[in-house]
């Protein structure tokens, strides 16, 4: 039943991924499914055998697409917030659901902003929390639209209790780095518990999680933008009230921190409502991007190679090229969840492979000019971070571009590249986890 269900779930995000079907019909499609299969498996079929036929009943999906474009011909722009006549109610229960969790997270931080002291003091504590204010507003959004049982919630919420009880009860000396490490961190673990709820609880399956990324992506992008449009109306605000006297900073400093963290919830809902109808965006941004990163890339590493300017990646400059690192990958991942797996190799495909191959160089003098850093200075909280996140990053990229070359001389399938890099993301979140709840004590809370 679980490989049947994985299978229903991946034949789901394919089906969804059609601008013209939106969530109530791939609703109904997968209504029929199910009953096509039991049906079968009531005749004599397994699980298995009897979903290949269904599917295969079904017919092609394209044929499908392509009748509910013409009947719903207007929809794809209205699809943002309605979802049709026959989903208004269903669209406007998701708003509002929407609505309750992300004032809920906006109540949240407000509450730990008096209980901080805010604007009078900032305690430490404020900063390693803030992702345990928000994110779990998020994470019980997803499990209430996935209608996840009791079980799954328990299952949810236990990484956000043990977290929060961990980062809390640890005993962290004034101005500690592992505590700002914790507070650095944390959010990036929060991210990937999440991960559960959205994927419905069906971790295992490989598509999910490249849905996952694809999700954070687009999250990302509404986030920016929603961010980009409140600081226009706050600036605005500012100009109109202005004469009257108001302070407006203090109206900023109550409303930004509530709008940022409803925002979290708020994005997720768009990403869920518009049914992919922004979802070009992947190839787009990837197309503009991927091509300006590896030019800036392979420019760094041949000037960095030819000056050998090893002694100059001191903390700073190491952290700038650890973002960058992070933002190429997370450039390659994207591109990856909009490409078509079964496509031949293109020439964006190369373009991302230069990008790789460069970040790897990159990585490589960065571990070396740390390496050497820590044999003169010795180990610290953040220099064991950073060795920690090179590490990761080394092995994924050395993987990405073993994989990419063979898959560009026609050695390996796409999917192979994409299995390696949805296998691998686990990796990233047990060194995250193991910064949080490890390197504290291991460097006595310093």
């Amino acid at each position: 039943m679980e490989s049947l269900e994985s299978q229903i779930a991946e034949w789901r995000a394919y089906v969804a991924s059609a601008p013209a079907v939106n969530g109530h019909d791939v609703d109904e499609l997968e209504d029929h499914l199910r009953h096509q299969i039991a049906d079968l498996t009531e005749a004599g079929l397994t699980a298995d055998e009897g979903f290949l036929v269904a599917v295969k009943r079904m017919g092609d999906f394209d044929a499908i697409s392509r009748e509910f474009a013409r009947e719903h011909s207007g929809r794809l722009w209205k699809q943002l917030v309605l979802a049709g006549d026959d989903g208004t109610t269903h669209a406007a229960s998701a708003w509002v659901e929407a609505f309750v969790f992300a004032a809920a997270a906006a109540v949240a931080i407000q509450v730990a902003r008096l209980a901080a002291g805010f604007p009078d003091e900032e305690p430490a504590w404020f900063a390693r929390n803030l992702g345990l204010f928000v994110l779990p507003f998020l994470a019980a959004y997803f499990a209430r639209g996935r209608q996840l049982d009791v079980r799954a919630w328990v299952l949810m919420a236990t990484p956000f209790v043990l977290l929060a009880l961990v980062i809390n009860l640890y005993p962290y000396d004034a101005d500690s780095s592992t505590e700002q490490l914790v507070a650095l961190h944390l959010p990036v673990v929060l991210w990937f518990v999440i991960g559960y709820p959205y994927m419905g609880g069906t971790i295992r399956s490989h598509q999910q999680r490249m849905d996952y990324v694809r999700f954070t992506g687009e999250w990302f992008i509404y986030y920016v933008l929603i961010a980009l449009g409140g600081g226009v109306l706050m600036g605005l605000t500012a100009g109109i009230l202005e004469p009257t006297g108001v302070d407006v900073d203090k109206v900023a400093e109550w409303v930004l921190p509530s709008g940022a963290a409803g925002a979290v919830v708020v994005a997720a809902w768009l990403v869920e409502s518009k049914q992919r109808v922004v979802e070009n965006m992947a190839p787009v941004l990837t197309m503009l991007f991927t091509p300006l990163f590896a030019v800036m890339l392979v420019c760094s590493a041949v000037v960095y190679a030819v000056t050998g300017r090893g002694d100059a990646f001191d903390r700073d400059l190491v952290s700038i090229f650890d973002a960058l690192l992070v933002v190429v990958l997370a450039l390659v991942l994207y591109g990856m969840s909009a490409r078509e797996p079964s496509a031949s190799p293109q020439w964006m495909d190369w373009i991302q492979l230069i990008a790789v191959a460069s970040a790897l160089l990159l990585d490589l003098m960065v571990l070396g000019a740390m390496i050497a850093r820590i044999g003169d200075l010795g180990f610290t909280p953040n220099r064991t971070a950073a060795v920690g996140l090179n590490l990761v990053l080394l092995v994924n990229l050395v993987g990405a571009a073993w994989l990419s070359g063979r898959f560009l001389r026609g050695r390996v399938r796409f999917h192979q590249l994409e299995r390696w890099q949805t296998a691998y993301l686990p990796v990233f979140a047990l060194w995250a986890t193991a910064v949080v709840v490890i390197l504290p004590p291991l460097f006595g809370f310093d």
